[in-house]
């Protein structure tokens, strides 16, 4: 492929800024990762459909990521384009109705609904990630997540054009929703139904959870949050204790010793490193309990 022309192409289409050669640690919580040819950030909703549709017609691979959490990029070169939705981070208010672009964090948004009076996002104070990511992982917290908020989503489908879906069309299931069925549809903006309730409150209890994740995750620490799903029986968390995982390490990736369904990057891990761990963690649990933990952590790059 000619990637300078690529190149060309993509400054023709005024998507953004344009990085050539970017490492993808420093776009990634867990900070690993090797480059990717282009970083685009994407400026608008119309730049992110003429780059998708740019990508689709001259079958150049491409992927869009918000703030990097959940992704586990290979420490090779990614021969394609990376397109960044932090700047669809658009937020409107009406009442009690909140749109929110892809590109917003979950964590600002949380504190901006509390600041208002809008209660239903204390669960997602402390996931480190984007709206767009949250809907597509339905995260949730707390015994909530945002099929609970969620009234509707903005879609760019694959064909370059916008749906809309309410709530019943998102299919939501336990860290699951449609978006994870169509690979090529890419949220742009949620709205959200929200109750009221007294600032302080919200406040209090965003602050209250804020600080139980202090002290029982290790948000010091590079990581991609939570690396498997919890199974039906228990959390994935203690089958990794009963295994006496904690605090093991590979490299410079370790099972958190303050929560082991952590793994983080002790400031020197490469990619290949968090992932022999995982493995690892997969296989002695398997080998133990016959439980297959299933990956919450997308991996790219690997093939």
């Amino acid at each position: 492929m000619d990637f300078d022309q690529v190149f060309y192409d993509l400054v023709d289409l005024d998507l953004g800024e344009i990085l050539e050669n970017e490492p993808m640690y420093k776009h990634t919580t867990l900070k690993v990762g090797g480059p990717t040819r282009f970083f685009v950030r994407i400026k608008d909703v119309e730049g992110l459909k003429r780059g998708l549709i740019y990508c689709r017609d001259h079958r150049v691979k491409h992927m869009v990521i918000g703030k990097g959490s959940d992704v586990l990029f290979s420490d090779k070169e990614y021969e394609g384009v990376i397109f960044s939705l932090d700047g669809l981070n658009q937020v409107h208010i009406n009442g009690l109705e909140i749109k929110a672009g892809a590109g917003v964090s979950m964590i600002y948004l949380a504190y901006e609904a509390a600041k208002t009076g809008l209660s239903g996002f204390e669960f997602m104070g402390g996931i480190p990630g984007t709206i767009g990511g949250g809907v597509y992982m339905n995260a949730g917290a707390y015994k909530y997540c945002f099929a609970d908020v969620l009234s509707s989503a903005l879609i760019l489908n694959e064909s370059g054009e916008f749906i809309t879906l309410n709530k019943e069309n998102m299919h939501f299931g336990y860290r699951h929703s449609i978006l994870q069925e169509h690979k090529d549809w890419i949220l742009i903006e949620a709205t959200f139904t929200m109750q009221t309730r007294d600032p302080q409150e919200i406040m209090e209890v965003l602050d209250n959870r804020k600080e139980k994740r202090m002290s029982t995750q290790p948000w010091n620490f590079a990581s991609a949050g939570s690396i498997f799903r919890n199974p039906e029986k228990k959390s994935a968390w203690k089958y990794i204790d009963e295994c006496g995982l904690r605090g093991y390490e590979i490299g410079g990736a370790q099972v958190s010793p303050k929560h082991s369904n952590f793994i983080v990057n002790n400031g020197y891990a490469s990619a290949r490193d968090v992932l022999e761990l995982i493995l690892l963690v997969e296989k002695t649990v398997f080998d133990r309990f016959h439980v297959e933990l299933e990956k919450e952590v997308i991996l790219v790059n690997w093939e």
